[in-house]
This record gives C-alpha cells, structure tokens and sequence, in this order.
C-alpha cells in the first residue's frame, strides 16, 4: 500500500522533476509526512533513480526534523484538537492509535520506542511513536534520542528494500 501512495504521489509530481532539486525536494517533503516518513522518502528516490547515498542524508533530515515538535507540542495541539469542533474527530483518532500502540511502548519504554520507530510496519514510525510517546509523558530528551536511533534502524532497512542492496552485496 505504501508503494502504491508513493508510487502515485511521484507519478504526479513527475513533470516537476527536471527544475534543478526538485527530486530532492518531493523525497524530502515525503520523509517529513506522516504515514510515509522516511519509508516513503527512501522509495521515492529509488522510483527517481536518485544517488542512494544522497537520498539517505535527505530522509534521514527529513524524518528527524518533526521529531522534536511532535514531542514537545503534542499535548498542546492535541488539546487545542479536542476542544476544536472541526478536528475533535481527528483528535478522538489520534487517541485511538495511542491507545492502540501504548502497550507496545510502554511494555518495553524507551527500546520499545527504539523498535516500534525502527521496525518499517504500517502503522508504526517515528511520528506515532513520538505521539505514543508524548502522550505518555516519556521524557522528551530520552525519547528524541529513541526516536533518532529508531529512524536510522528503520533507513537501513529501507535502504536495503527499497534500493535492493542485499541483492547486490549478495
């Protein structure tokens, strides 16, 4: 399903990709979003036929650079969410995906974190675990750097799905 999204999300931005960094910028958009991170990001750029090495730094940037906000202003944006009429029902959602994932996390702690970030499942990633996580009130210093160590777990995974480096070191 993942490749799917990416893969139409890249068809309709095909035609920008001759303007100078344009790849570059659509990989490093995917990284940043919800839902696709730096799983998505790292298949976009092979769809690109994008250098690996460069593709890396640029979803590895790009799925850390949310990280912080998730974890420091979540609670706050969450609450403004629940007393909103128009984004209550987003903000109900968000609870059930916590509620949902909580266990997983608060089982294991901060390597829970560590593998429920780094381990590339739907549903899992570093903008969940960092909502889990907040929600919890997991000290935000110890669960940047779960967060951290997870995504780059999950790159090299993904590096070596998405770019078929096991089949050429093998």
């Amino acid at each position: 399903m993942l490749e799917k999204l990416v893969n139409g999300i890249v068809s309709i931005l095909g035609s920008l990709v001759s303007i100078p960094f344009m790849k570059e910028i659509i990989v490093f958009i995917i990284s940043m979003c919800p839902i696709l991170e730096l799983r998505g990001g790292l298949i976009a750029a092979s769809l690109l036929d994008m250098n690996p090495i460069i593709s890396y730094i640029i979803c590895m940037i790009g799925n850390i650079l949310p990280i912080p906000f998730i974890l420091w202003f979540i609670n706050r944006i969450l609450e403004w969410m629940r007393n909103s009429k128009k984004l209550n029902k987003i903000a109900l959602w968000l609870d059930k995906k916590v509620e949902k994932h909580k266990g997983q996390i608060e089982k294991f702690g901060y390597l829970g974190l560590v593998l429920f970030v780094g381990i590339p499942l739907p549903g899992t990633g570093a903008w969940t675990g960092c909502l889990v996580a907040g929600v919890l009130g997991m000290d935000k210093k110890k669960s940047l750097l779960a967060s951290i160590l997870g995504v780059f777990i999950a790159s090299i995974i993904m590096m070596i799905l998405s770019f078929g480096l096991l089949s050429k070191l093998i």
